[in-house]
C-alpha cells in the first residue's frame, strides 16, 4: 500500500480509502456479515481511511462502521463522516447532529468531519446559520479532527468555499470525464496551491469507467502496450495526480477489492507517460460521445415520490447507447423496473409526476424530469405492460427451477456448495 501525507499534517494515510456508500446488501439491507469481512479485509490490506455520511444506505452505514471496526480495527483507520446540512434549521442543529453521529459511530472523535455536498446556495445558508463557527469549537474541543467539505456545485463556487474558512481538505469529483466538471482540474489546482488537502470521490464514475469497454473504447485501450483493465487505467490517471491525496472506492466485490489494492501498491504520482495520459484523453472523448446520460448512480434523487428508481433507469438507457445493445438493455428495463425481478411497485420513467424534487438535489445538476421522457421513449410502449405481465410468472418458475438445481448440488457436493443468495453489486470500485 503507498501512502500519502495529508497536508498541514503528519497524518500518512493510505491513496485507497473505502466508501461506505455501496456496500453489499441482502434483501434490502446491508448485507452485515458479508460487509464486515470486506472492510476488514481492506483494512488488514493496509487502508486506513473510511468514509461514510449520514444519508448512506437509508442511515445504517454508520452504525454499521460502528460495529464493523469492533476488535481494534477503529484504532486503525481514519473516519470521515460528514454534517447533513440539509437537516440543520438552527446552529444548534449542527452540535445536535454531530452528538447523534459520534454516537452512531460509537466513537469520541471524528478524524476528518465534512459539510455534505456543498454548493454556491447551500454555502451561503450555512454560513449565515455559523457553520465556521461551529466547525471551529468542534474541532478546538476535539470533537474533530481535520475539517472539510464535499462539493456538488460549479467552479466558481467551489474557489468561494475554499477561501471562505480555514479548511483542512476537500472533496471533490475526479475522474477522467470529469477532469472539467465541477471542481475540475482548475479547483484541484487551486485547493491544493492553498494547502488543502484533496480526496477524490468517483474515480470510476459510479463503476461506468470500471465496467467492459464498449467496443470503440476498447479498441482505444488495444493501442497501448502495457494490457491494464477498464478500472487500472481511471484510478491511475486520478492517482497520477500528485494533489490528490486519496481516492474513494465503493468496493464491494472481492475481485475488485483485489485489484484495487494491488494497484493501490503500485500507481505512483506523475507515472503515466505523455502516451499514455493521450491514450486516456481519446478513450475520455469516446465515452462522452457514446453516453447519454451523466448519472454517476449516487442515489441522491431518491426516493422518487412517484416511484420512479431514476438511477436504474439511466442506467439501463446509457447501456443501451454505450453499449449498442439496445434489445439487453430494454429486457433489463424490464426485469429491474417493471417488478418482474421482485421489485414492487414498478418504478419505469413514465411515472414520473413531474415534481423537479429529483432535480434540486442532483449532484451533477442534470434535468432530471427531460431524461427521464427520453427514457421512456426509448424503453416504453403498448405491449411493455403486457410483458411485464407474462415475464413475472415466467421468471418465478425459472428462479424456482434454479433454486432446486442449486440445492441439487449443495447435496452432492457438501455444506456451501449452493449459491446464499447473496447478489454481488458490480459498482466497479466507485
Amino acid at each position: 500500500m503507498l501512502y500519502r501525507t495529508m497536508p498541514g499534517s503528519d497524518d500518512e494515510l493510505s491513496v485507497l480509502g473505502f466508501g461506505a456508500m455501496r456496500m453489499p446488501e441482502k434483501r434490502g439491507r446491508i448485507d452485515v456479515d458479508w460487509a464486515t469481512a470486506q472492510v476488514r479485509a481492506l483494512i488488514d490490506g493496509g487502508v486506513n481511511y473510511i468514509d461514510t455520511a449520514w444519508p448512506y444506505h437509508g442511515g445504517e452505514s454508520e452504525p454499521f462502521l460502528a460495529r464493523a471496526l469492533a476488535d481494534g480495527y477503529r484504532e486503525r483507520v481514519a473516519l470521515a463522516t460528514k454534517l447533513p446540512h440539509w437537516l440543520v434549521r438552527s446552529h444548534s442543529d449542527m452540535d445536535h447532529l454531530l452528538a447523534a453521529q459520534l454516537d452512531n459511530l460509537q466513537t469520541e472523535r471524528i478524524d476528518y468531519y465534512l459539510v455534505h455536498a456543498l454548493d454556491g446556495a447551500t454555502w451561503s445558508r450555512m454560513c449565515a446559520l455559523g457553520v465556521c463557527d461551529f466547525l471551529q469549537r468542534a474541532r478546538d474541543d476535539g470533537r474533530i479532527g481535520r475539517a472539510g467539505f464535499s462539493f456538488h456545485g460549479d467552479r466558481d463556487a467551489f474557489l468561494e468555499i475554499v477561501d471562505g474558512w480555514d479548511w483542512d481538505f476537500c472533496q471533490i469529483q475526479y475522474n477522467y470525464l470529469d477532469d472539467e466538471l465541477g471542481a475540475g482540474r482548475e479547483g484541484l489546482l487551486y485547493a491544493a496551491e492553498r494547502g488543502l488537502g484533496i480526496v477524490a470521490m468517483e474515480p470510476l464514475r459510479g463503476g461506468l469507467l470500471g465496467r467492459e469497454a464498449p467496443p470503440s473504447v476498447q479498441a482505444v485501450w488495444d493501442e497501448a502496450p502495457v494490457k491494464r483493465s477498464p478500472a487500472e487505467w481511471a484510478l491511475r490517471w486520478v492517482w497520477n495526480h500528485p494533489e490528490v491525496t486519496l481516492l474513494l472506492s465503493g468496493m464491494n466485490d472481492e475481485t475488485h477489492i483485489a485489484e484495487n489494492l494491488r494497484l493501490a501498491g503500485e500507481a505512483q504520482p506523475n507515472s503515466l507517460t505523455d502516451e499514455e495520459l493521450d491514450l486516456i484523453a481519446r478513450a475520455a472523448a469516446e465515452h462522452r460521445r457514446l453516453m447519454r446520460v451523466g448519472c454517476t448512480g449516487c442515489g441522491y434523487c431518491m426516493p422518487c415520490p412517484a416511484g420512479v428508481d431514476i438511477p436504474a433507469c439511466f442506467e439501463m438507457y446509457n447501456l443501451a447507447h454505450v453499449s449498442g445493445e439496445v434489445a439487453k438493455a430494454r429486457f433489463h428495463y424490464l426485469g429491474r423496473l417493471g417488478g418482474v425481478l421482485g421489485q414492487s411497485p414498478p418504478g419505469y420513467a413514465s411515472q414520473c409526476i413531474d415534481c423537479g424534487k429529483c432535480e434540486q438535489v442532483c449532484p451533477q445538476k442534470l434535468p432530471v424530469r427531460e431524461l427521464l421522457g427520453d427514457v421512456a421513449r426509448e424503453f416504453e410502449g403498448p405491449m411493455l405492460r403486457v410483458l411485464t405481465w407474462l415475464g413475472r410468472p415466467l421468471l418465478a418458475a425459472a428462479g424456482w427451477w434454479a433454486v432446486r438445481r442449486a440445492k441439487r448440488g449443495a447435496r452432492r457436493t457438501g455444506p456451501g456448495a449452493a449459491n446464499d443468495g447473496r447478489a454481488i453489486h458490480h459498482s466497479g470500485g466507485d
